[in-house]
């Protein structure tokens, strides 16, 4: 009788183990908190790719250690699909290189899925200084005594990270004062407590827009859509200067390619939709998209392109 209902149930079985993905909630963790760029992009996405999948997509915000507890979250998940994450350059690229422990290895324990968006930075400083371009910069910031002083929006964030890059290859001193996000690191800059400062251009519109601060460069390989006036720090005398803060999907290792495979077409797909499209320009993110293997390729390379820059500056949180 137990192996005639074993029999029985065999087709049950199978036909579970068969059904197509999803065939439940997806939870995108966020790691940073609700109200951020990478919650405004899980969520803008999350709705589109709902109604794509008939499933509800549940975004987790996860906020905390420069974003490594949401990274952890993610890593540790059943590798199943039904758990993805948006990382960003800061817990996939740079920790590895600032941290002598992690609670997971972003190479072995992530499997990366589709760039969703990058935004470069541009070089601000106070309305004041005397440089009206960024050659007259570099020549302002080497004739200072001691060096200069330049804020960040955090240690080791891609703000702070971008100056170190551009200090390497300007040579000029500066002594690094770290802020908690983008606001006071602005102010600080406005008030001229700090003289530079590297970070996304949203975020200082409202100084600007106040002329309180002006900008200088933007860090992208080309000009961004909307300030065609400001050059590239590049074009203006660096030649191959490129960096971006940048977010994708991550999914835990081992989950099954088909899977991974059909995240990354979906994904693909919503970030083509016009509504998408505009939503993300409002917010100066530049949309991603492509396969796996450019998104693990792009990675591999921003982690050979910081390593070093993070080793030189000396650059340790814990």
């Amino acid at each position: 009788m137990k192996r005639l209902i074993a029999l029985a149930l065999l087709p049950l079985a199978f036909a579970a183990a068969a059904q197509p993905w999803p065939g439940k909630p997806v939870k995108i963790v966020v790691p940073a908190p609700a109200g951020s760029s990478l919650d405004f992009i899980a969520r803008t996405l999350g709705n589109k790719l709902s109604a794509k999948w008939h499933q509800p997509v549940v975004v987790d915000n996860k906020a905390g250690a420069g974003g490594m507890l949401g990274m952890t979250a993610v890593a540790k998940a059943p590798a199943d699909g039904y758990v993805l994450g948006i990382g960003f350059n800061g817990p996939i690229a740079f920790a590895p290189f600032m941290y002598k422990q992690m609670a997971y290895d972003p190479a072995k324990d992530l499997m990366p899925v589709v760039l969703t968006s990058s935004q470069p930075n541009v070089l601000a400083v106070p309305a004041g200084n005397p440089a009206r371009n960024l050659q007259e910069f570099v020549a302002w910031a080497r004739k200072q005594p001691g060096g200069i002083n330049y804020g960040s929006v955090g240690a080791g964030s891609s703000s702070h990270l971008t100056m170190e890059l551009f200090r390497s290859a300007a040579r000029f001193e500066a002594t690094h004062v770290p802020f908690a996000g983008s606001p006071p690191a602005g102010i600080s800059l406005a008030s001229g407590e700090t003289q530079a400062l590297f970070t996304v251009a949203p975020a200082l519109l409202p100084l600007i827009s106040s002329g309180r601060i002006r900008l200088l460069a933007v860090t992208s390989a080309r000009r961004m859509e909307g300030m065609k006036d400001l050059p590239t720090v590049e074009e203006s005398g660096f030649p191959g200067f490129e960096a971006l803060a940048w977010n994708g999907v991550f999914s835990p290792t081992g989950t099954p390619a088909p899977v991974l495979k059909r995240i990354n077409e979906d994904f693909n797909a919503v970030m083509k939709d016009p509504e998408v499209r505009e939503a993300f320009a409002q917010q100066g993110l530049v949309i991603g998209g492509g396969s796996i293997e450019e998104f693990r390729s792009f990675i591999q390379g921003e982690s050979s392109k910081w390593g070093p820059i993070i080793k030189k500056a000396g650059i340790r949180i814990d």
